[in-house]
């Protein structure tokens, strides 16, 4: 049996230009998971409860993107799980491969997310789960640890109070009445599989002029993907690679996964994903 993985690589080799689309939606915007409970629950009626899964575009994306990066390299599975688990890596390959997409939804949410990054109530019998928002709260917030870095920085002052510093994730901006001296900037727990970067919104037509590699803390990075955002619709969607064929996904449509020969028209650029290059 096929990947999800080896079927969209097959239907790239196979393409024709009369259809560029995969064969069957994949991630679909939303999701609905119902639940049967035990014949006991209700007097020995079956008690049914759906959830309901809305605006899930701030991490399909992303879900999307992390399902092609943990195919690219067969080393990526191993090196992610000491990051996002064993068990989480396993399970969300597993679910993407059976096409169990709303599941893998809950999955990121309920194993990844904190309670106060999304809203939920009960509505009748239905759990309705709304991740309207924006991507970086719910998705790449959750991999701060990942992708931290750390940077120290000496100020020429001796009797500066701050004189050594240490800065993780943020800027460093002090002022302490002399030169401050900064040394590289380094991940704390060793280069990761990949990075993202936050593109405040650039237009997507400027994917031709961002960086297609990056060297960062000795490694190269290579460019694998970018998350994209349409105003109008307050809605996320992606772009990725394979096989150097750029393929576009769009959850909230019919056709949802198709190859591009230019960039998207009228979308802003939300995020850059780079994966480290493998080494020779």
């Amino acid at each position: 049996m096929k990947t999800l993985f080896e079927e969209i690589k097959a239907s790239i080799k196979n393409n024709y230009n009369q259809d560029r689309s995969f064969w069957r939606p994949v991630l679909p915007w939303g999701g609905v998971f119902t639940i049967k409970a035990g014949r006991k629950a209700v007097s020995c009626t079956p008690l049914y409860v759906e959830i309901r899964l809305k605006n899930t575009c701030t991490i399909d994306g992303f879900l999307m993107l992390l399902y092609v990066i943990l195919n690219e390299n067969e080393n990526f599975p191993r090196e992610l799980s000491l990051h996002l688990g064993r068990e989480f890596i396993d399970c969300f390959l597993y679910l993407m491969d059976t096409y169990s997409f709303t599941t893998v939804k809950l999955l990121w949410i309920w194993d990844k997310m904190e309670k106060q990054q999304y809203k939920s109530e009960v509505h009748k019998a239905s759990l309705i789960i709304d991740l309207f928002g924006n991507e970086h709260d719910n998705f790449t917030k959750n991999l701060e640890n990942l992708m931290s870095t750390i940077q120290e920085s000496y100020c020429s002052n001796w009797r500066c109070p701050t004189r050594v510093q240490e800065d993780q994730q943020r800027t460093i901006n002090i002022k302490c009445g002399g030169l401050r001296e900064f040394s590289q900037r380094v991940f704390c727990h060793g280069a990761p599989p990949f990075v993202v970067l936050n593109m405040q919104h650039w237009k997507s037509e400027d994917l031709a002029y961002v960086p297609y590699y990056l060297d960062l803390s000795d490694h190269k990075y290579l460019l694998e993907g970018a998350t994209l955002f349409n105003k109008e619709e307050h809605h996320y969607s992606a772009a990725f690679q394979i096989d150097g064929h750029w393929m576009h996904y769009d959850g909230l449509r019919n056709v949802n996964l198709i190859l591009l020969n230019k960039p998207p028209e009228f979308l802003l650029l939300s995020s850059l994903v780079y994966i480290r290059a493998t080494e020779k």
